[in-house]
């Protein structure tokens, strides 16, 4: 089992045909992904070739969705044109769109999303790396080499933390490993993963990430408390940032008190969180808790 992307997903490349959506494409095929085809308007009935195979690209999601069943897209356009893409993706009824592209307006990003919901629609990211479930598939950019299939999950806001968490559990594995964004507005938050997991039979533990800034963080303590019986340990980025700065993502901003890593910290541990000072101080208390089941 996995949360969202398994080996059974049928994806589709939105910008295949650019350099990113080649390059990334060729990555998540040497991953397993069944890669069905890419979507690039106005060149349909062309096709990409890649190292052992070649994928037919074309011009809407409707036509691919119609040639080849997907039910996954993974965007790879520039900021402009991610809204209409993400539209698109929705209306030709594919249930789960990753969008890896930053810089995405706010406001284009609460009304593709808000878009999404009313059709029922996931969305991951934007500004995101993707999900991945090892040994089954690969949804964006997270490199597919680092840790191998396992029974930890992982969310997390931050891209590069991703990477380090998988490394730091290698041993271990993952069952899913999932990138949510950093931007003020997101299509898939902590507590939707966190639910996930926690209905995943093959998920033992979980791992989450976050980082200063808004209250999600403070929101998915509560959502624990209520809701997840599995172990979940915790690692807040930013608690040397400087208040009122923004640090990396559109959403990682402190303002007084509110958004602070030792806030969230707090919050999480009186949740049953046990939360790390550091990335590696988190993989240990995941480790001493795998350990003691």
């Amino acid at each position: 089992m996995a949360i969202f992307l398994t080996e059974k997903s049928r994806v589709v490349v939105q910008g295949m045909t650019g350099a990113e959506g080649q390059k990334h494409t060729s990555r998540m095929l040497a991953a397993g992904t069944d890669i069905v085809g890419g979507v690039t308007p106005g060149k349909g009935g062309q096709s990409v070739d890649f190292a052992k195979r070649s994928i037919p690209v074309y011009g809407s999601c409707a036509d691919a969705v119609a040639a080849t069943g997907a039910d996954v897209s993974v965007v790879f356009v520039p900021p402009r044109f991610t809204k209409g893409a993400v539209i698109e993706a929705v209306d030709a009824g594919i249930p789960l769109v990753v969008v890896i592209t930053e810089g995405v307006p706010v406001h284009d990003t609460a009304a593709f999303f808000a878009h999404a919901q009313a059709a029922g629609v996931r969305v991951i990211g934007p500004n995101c790396p993707g999900i991945i479930s090892p040994g089954q598939a690969n949804a964006g950019i997270i490199p597919a080499d680092i840790a191998g299939p396992g029974r930890i999950g992982l969310v997390s806001k931050s891209g590069t933390l991703t990477y380090q968490m998988m490394y730091e559990l290698r041993d271990f594995g993952f069952s899913t490993a999932i990138g949510i964004g950093g931007d003020p507005i997101i299509g898939t938050t902590h507590i939707d993963a966190l639910q996930a997991f926690q209905d995943d039979p093959d998920t033992d533990a979980i791992v989450m990430i976050g980082e200063i800034g808004g209250d999600a963080e403070e929101r998915a303590a509560a959502y624990i408390a209520a809701h997840v019986t599995k172990p979940v340990v915790g690692y807040v980025a930013g608690f040397t940032a400087p208040e009122g700065k923004t640090m990396g993502h559109a959403g990682a901003i402190v303002s007084g008190s509110s958004g602070t890593a030792a806030a969230k910290q707090e919050a999480l541990e009186a949740a049953g969180v046990r939360v790390g000072k550091t990335p590696t101080e988190t993989a240990e208390l995941l480790r001493s808790v795998l350990v003691a089941v």
